[in-house]
């Protein structure tokens, strides 16, 4: 497995893990209540450690975020599609954009819900 998949992947997962840990648990209480939550938290123990180093998990995920999009939009890429001059550039290309793109709409929403929500719904309750 190349470099650039690698690091694609653990963008994915990284973007992933920051739904599991502080989005889904956020929403969950935001919307369901915390007996909800508790139901969760009981299937799922491991979300409690996770969710304490929620800082570390969006800064590694968005470090990873970023180098995915460095490795998906550089240059040299299109130079070296325009010297083979295969198909087989355009495809890969398109799927590794729409993988980016989503881990990057999964991080956004992540965020929001983890960091944004709860002060926003404060803020609209007064």
């Amino acid at each position: 497995m190349s470099r650039e998949k690698i690091i694609h992947f653990f963008a994915l997962f990284g973007s992933t893990s920051t739904l599991l840990c502080c989005a889904l648990p956020a929403l969950l209480a935001t919307v369901a209540g915390g007996v909800a939550l508790s139901a969760l938290i009981s299937a799922f123990p491991w979300l409690i450690p996770l969710s304490r180093n929620k800082d570390w998990i969006f800064a590694i995920a968005g470090i990873l975020i970023l180098l995915s999009g460095i490795l998906t939009f550089r240059p040299q890429g299109k130079i070296a599609c325009t010297l083979t001059g295969g198909k087989g550039c355009e495809v890969a290309g398109g799927f590794t954009r729409a993988i980016f793109f989503v881990s990057l709409g999964i991080y956004l929403t992540g965020g929001f819900v983890a960091y944004a929500l709860v002060p926003l719904l404060r803020w609209v309750e007064k």
